[in-house]
């Protein structure tokens, strides 16, 4: 069945008791038990809940994977990842890295023992060099964020099984719909589900997606163990918002390639960061191993000065830090998503102070274009009489 008609019809086969169509949300933390020694598969809530279940179970079918896992956020997922590794263990992480990430390795997992290195994970070599003994998987986002680095990932999946490394792969901004990590060798998928797959900044979830036994009954006794779980009202949301994800998916990625076209030939911006454009660096490797292109990208103004004008000149567009969602949002990486790394590492990878981050909506194209239009040369008009 294709993917389109697997998310429409999400939970709506679920309850052959009642025919609902609409999964129901149970809200119940503890379930009876028949009998002694018996059970109805569920018992306490954290372990797995109907209402949890059925979205994590199309979660596991839409990534091809073998088990589902709902977490609170994007980061308690994140977390509960990490958790399979300890003191000692290290890390191959991509280089140009959302800004949580690094904060939970670098603040947190380090008070631990877990070191991370951070590379051009399409680079061989690179991986190569960083890789010793203690290296137990590699982080890969694809693209990344916020500068939208390609890694091909059948390659770097080969590479790290013959290491005997897991791959992991945040798949937030493609999503299933567009890129399925597992199809081309990875073990373990997160995604930040508040993004895309909830799709209407009003959810915050995660989503781990594992492939193979062993690995998936790790992650049952950590997700369990740990406790980060999403509870059935924002299960039931989140499941909402994955039936109409292949249609914002679309526009989505018409939208942003649109108007990236039309930045690419914008005299006041330097450079655009989109995969769906062929002068991008990751073209070839972005159409062979996905079906299309997010809707997220990112641009480099040429002077500094017009940055904080353009924000402020917005109509439409919203002066916000999150993505995926139907609203369209502008954010500043350098002092936003990306302000816990540090600023030799940021300048380094490319966020720099020039730098702007579009989560493109699914609002009309050419609103977006005279909004955004009109912010620059606003800004234009106020750097050239200061």
């Amino acid at each position: 069945m294709n993917i389109e008609s697997r998310l429409a019809q999400i939970g709506s086969q679920s309850d052959p008791q009642t025919g609902a169509v609409s999964f129901p949300i149970y809200q119940s933390t503890a379930f009876r038990h028949p009998k002694l020694g018996q059970s109805t598969g569920f018992d306490y809530a954290r372990t797995k809940s109907p209402t949890r279940s059925v979205l994590e179970a199309a979660a596991a079918d839409l990534e091809n994977g073998d088990a589902g896992f709902a977490c609170s956020s994007g980061m308690a997922a994140l977390t509960t990842i990490f958790a399979l590794f300890g003191h000692g263990d290290h890390l191959i992480v991509s280089l140009d890295l959302y800004g949580g990430t690094y904060r939970l390795l670098e603040r947190i997992l380090s008070r631990y023992g877990i070191t991370a290195s951070y590379v051009d994970t399409n680079d061989l070599d690179e991986l190569e060099a960083c890789c010793t003994g203690a290296t137990k998987a590699v982080l890969i986002e694809t693209p990344t964020n916020p500068l939208m680095m390609i890694t091909d990932l059948a390659k770097v999946a080969d590479w790290a099984k013959r290491k005997g490394l897991i791959t992991i792969v945040d798949n937030t901004l493609l999503t299933p719909f567009l890129q399925r990590p597992i199809e081309l060798g990875a073990d373990i998928v997160i995604h930040s589900a508040t993004k895309y797959l909830a799709g209407h900044n009003d959810v915050l979830a995660g989503l781990i997606v594992t492939k193979g036994q062993e690995l998936s009954e790790q992650m049952a006794i950590l997700h369990n163990s740990l406790g980060a779980v999403l509870g059935p009202q924002d299960s039931w949301l989140l499941m909402r918002g994955l039936k109409t994800l292949a249609l914002r998916m679309e526009r989505h990625q018409s939208n942003s390639l649109r108007i990236a076209q039309w930045l690419k030939e914008h005299p006041a911006v330097e450079e655009v960061y989109h995969p769906g454009l062929p002068h991008h660096p990751g073209y070839d490797v972005q159409q062979r191993q996905a079906s299309g292109n997010t809707g997220i990208f990112s641009f480099r103004m040429k002077d500094a000065r017009t940055v904080e004008p353009i924000l402020r000149h917005l109509e439409l567009i919203a002066f916000a830090e999150s993505l995926g969602g139907v609203e369209s949002l502008l954010t500043y990486p350098a002092v936003q998503t990306h302000a816990d790394i540090p600023e030799e590492i940021r300048r380094k990878v490319g966020v720099d102070d020039r730098l702007l981050r579009f989560s493109v909506g699914i609002e009309h194209v050419d609103d977006l274009i005279a909004d955004l239009g009109a912010a620059i040369e606003a800004a234009l008009q106020e750097v050239k009489g200061a």
